[in-house]
């Protein structure tokens, strides 16, 4: 295909990313309940549900077609299919499907893990991958525990922590049983409990009528899309601020308040911010050496960055552990808030750190933090091909 105008070959343009969305939670949390709620809500259609066994989902009350062995057309519009060998595997042939319209199109993602899954290496699937880092966009990671036995999994099992530590969105299963059962108080807990481990989740309450698809998997900032962004939700910025400011008070005040061999009191929450643009190449330095150097430390970081290169078009990142998405410039701020703000939720790293690396690297920005600490011990070495590259 060729430009009548200047007679040289166009180029085609990749089609516009899918966005991919996790669903997770620990053995016996409810998980596949709730994916079987949602497998009847209109607000999926057009969705691609990547699933372990179907034997687990509950056909009888769903139309189902079979396409082939693998995957079935649920009568809501979604497309099941199960995950056989690596999930780099799965998508990549989803993907040929789809383009040589061997399957309908669709236009979500939705993977349900194991209850033992650890959602990092889930997400850093398609966050890594050359090919699939163009196709993909990470939405949303919903995370089910459970109201009556959710707290003992916690305290057992590092594997809930992490996804309870990572999610966008918690859902508190089994509540009106735990009501039922007099343990309000156990409940009430419970959400402290979660709010202190990820203050930048919003909780939701597995109730009848309060659960869709809008409300768990809209939403995502990170879309490259012109439609405006909803950066409030995604970011979730200032409760995460509000918390540690609450957190330091209670800290000081009650030395005893957290069992330090609890699995959740390794993992806390720090938002960095700036109010002015940053040097590209200070903030690239400042993410390698993060992501280098503490890279196993970091469960998660997003955030939205104005650039003094472009300050108008903000720059979107997403990062798990030392695994980075490919950044997204949006073609203008989604809200009037035009300040760099940067949520890192660490496990086994103190937020001082990471805010006295921020520091130094952005010339003594003034940002929302604890007393910062030193500088890394080990320099960053220069290397191409860098987060902004």
């Amino acid at each position: 295909m060729t430009d009548s105008k200047s007679s040289r070959p166009t180029a085609k343009r990749p089609p516009p990313p899918i966005p991919v969305s996790i669903l997770t939670g620990f053995l016996g949390a409810g998980k596949t309940t709730l994916l079987n709620e949602l497998l009847q809500d209109p607000g999926l259609a057009g969705t691609l549900v990547l699933i372990n066994e179907f034997g687990e989902i509950g056909l009888d009350h769903l139309f189902v077609e079979a396409i082939d062995r693998d995957m079935m057309l649920m009568a809501s519009g979604c497309l099941c299919c199960t995950i056989r060998g690596e999930l780099i595997d799965t998508l990549e042939d989803i993907l040929r499907r789809r383009d040589n319209n061997r399957i309908a199109a669709f236009n979500r993602v939705l993977i349900e893990t194991t209850g033992l899954a650890d959602p990092a290496p889930v997400m850093q699937t398609f966050m890594q991958h050359p090919y699939l880092s163009m196709r993909f966009y990470p939405e949303t990671l919903v995370t089910v525990v459970d109201a009556l036995t959710g707290a003992t999994s916690l305290d057992t099992h590092p594997e809930a922590v992490k996804q309870a530590a990572m999610a966008d969105r918690i859902v508190i299963s089994k509540v009106d049983m735990a009501e039922g059962s007099g343990a309000g108080t156990e409940l009430e807990a419970l959400h402290q409990r979660l709010a202190d481990l990820n203050p930048g989740a919003e909780l939701i309450e597995k109730r009848p009528g309060t659960i869709s698809a809008a409300t768990l998997f809209d939403g995502s900032l990170y879309d490259p899309s012109g439609k405006s962004a909803d950066v409030s939700r995604w970011l979730q910025a200032e409760a995460v601020e509000a918390h540690a400011t609450g957190h330091d008070h209670m800290h000081h005040d009650h030395e005893h308040a957290h069992d330090p061999n609890r699995h959740d009191a390794h993992v806390r929450a720090c938002c960095l911010r700036a109010a002015t643009p940053l040097n590209p190449a200070n903030f690239e330095l400042f993410i390698e050496m993060v992501r280098k150097v503490h890279g196993q430390h970091l469960l998660r970081v997003k955030g939205i960055v104005a650039l003094a290169d472009d300050p108008g078009r903000p720059l979107v990142i997403h990062g798990v552990q030392h695994i980075f998405h490919p950044p997204v410039r949006l073609q203008q701020w989604p809200t009037a808030d035009r300040t760099t703000r940067l949520v890192c939720i660490l496990h086994d790293l103190d937020p001082a750190h990471i805010a006295g690396l921020w520091d130094a690297f952005n010339g003594g920005i003034a940002i929302d933090r604890p007393d910062a600490a030193g500088l890394a011990d080990n320099p960053l070495k220069p290397n191409s091909g860098g987060l902004l590259a």
